[in-house]
């Protein structure tokens, strides 16, 4: 398989990795992008990732073969009707975005709908942007394929191949679905991290003494509050319908428990924490899924001079990138207390390794 017109619509992470995975991993040429900053489109024709740049529709992308959409939703939907009378009848159009099914509708009710099927790469970070994409972003990740009906047999045997080519792993659903899917495991989730740290923020009342110790846990189980809101606002108006039943299904389980907390009955309680400890641990953590995994070590080490040097030699000497290395002032849920972010799981495995080989007591992030 070799494309040679394919058209990349938005060059940020999802975008920018895909450009990246492209050309890399299957070595496409002649890569097209369209993006509003030109910065971005910039340091991708350095980098010889794409062949040529746009910071709007240009028509020399209309007799594109392949076109990513890589917008948040509502302009994903514009773009569509922008490109659906103009393309080839055989260009596969498809996008990257969260939700599906506001997409599919839309495309369906069109007069004449493009070769369309709807995409969503389990895969990112709370980093944002075409300076933060890389190429593997896609590897064991989950991609989510949902046809619609003017999806034709070779549209998806050539994204599915192509998918499998950036080293990820397709899984077709229907549109409404995955949006029910996406909603309970990962928009569900950001709602209530937002909400988490918006209530830790009032309660601190300015003193700054919350802020100072939501260092450690509090930082983990809220990292995804960090994403870009303009793509969040998109996702949650998107998936209107499907986040409002979770809600109130989530404040049904919030009454529960709270019910029992006021009656004293601490049997519910144990099950409470007891049933959510056995299903979460019987998730995989060996493919990628919605929300990333936190890539890090934690380091049981006494407070004494060079040690910080001496487990980043380790570490540097065995060709393994440190992306960051701290220490946390904040114990009450940590074994050890120097914190080391590595790239991917591959580096944490070999990293662990090392470390242990070494003597140094040390505690994977589960």
């Amino acid at each position: 398989m070799n494309f040679e017109r394919i058209t990349i619509i938005g060059l940020g992470l999802i975008g920018g990795s895909l450009a990246r995975a492209l050309r890399e991993k299957l070595d496409f040429h002649g890569i097209k992008a369209v993006d509003a900053d030109e910065r971005s489109l910039e340091s991708a024709l350095n980098e010889g990732i794409i062949e040529k740049g746009f910071t709007g529709l240009d028509s020399s992308i209309y007799d594109s073969e392949l076109i990513f959409i890589c917008t948040p939703v509502k302009q994903a939907i514009r773009y569509i009707g922008e490109l659906s009378p103009r393309i080839g009848k055989t260009c596969i159009l498809t996008d990257v975005c969260s939700t599906k099914g506001e997409i599919t509708r839309y495309v369906e009710a069109l007069p004449n709908p493009p070769v369309f099927i709807g995409g969503h790469p389990m895969a990112g970070t709370e980093r944002y942007g075409y300076t933060n994409s890389f190429a593997h972003l896609f590897e064991n990740a989950y991609y989510v394929l949902t046809p619609c009906s003017s999806t034709t047999r070779e549209s998806t045997d050539i994204l599915s191949t192509i998918v499998e080519g950036i080293g990820a792993i397709p899984l077709f659903m229907q549109a409404e679905e995955h949006d029910r899917a996406t909603g309970s495991i990962s928009h569900l989730p950001h709602v209530i991290a937002s909400a988490l740290v918006n209530l830790v923020k009032e309660l601190d009342n300015g003193s700054g003494k919350m802020q100072t110790l939501a260092a450690g846990g509090f930082r983990d189980i809220t990292r995804i509050a960090s994403s870009s809101p303009v793509m969040w606002e998109n996702i949650i108006s998107s998936n209107r319908k499907q986040i409002l039943e979770l809600l109130n299904i989530f404040e049904t389980r919030l009454e529960e428990i709270c019910k029992s907390i006021e009656t004293g009955d601490s049997e519910a309680v144990y099950h409470f924490f007891e049933e959510a400890r056995q299903f979460r641990d019987s998730i995989s953590t060996q493919t990628t899924g919605l929300i990333q995994p936190i890539n890090r070590l934690i380091v049981d080490v006494q407070d004494k001079p060079g040690i910080i040097g001496e487990i980043a030699t380790i570490i540097g000497n065995n060709n393994i990138n440190i992306k960051n290395i701290n220490v946390t002032n904040s114990r009450e849920f940590e074994q050890g207390c120097l914190i080391i972010s590595l790239p991917d799981t591959t580096s944490v495995n070999i990293a662990f390794d090392l470390l242990v080989d070494t003597g140094y007591k040390v505690f994977k992030t589960k």
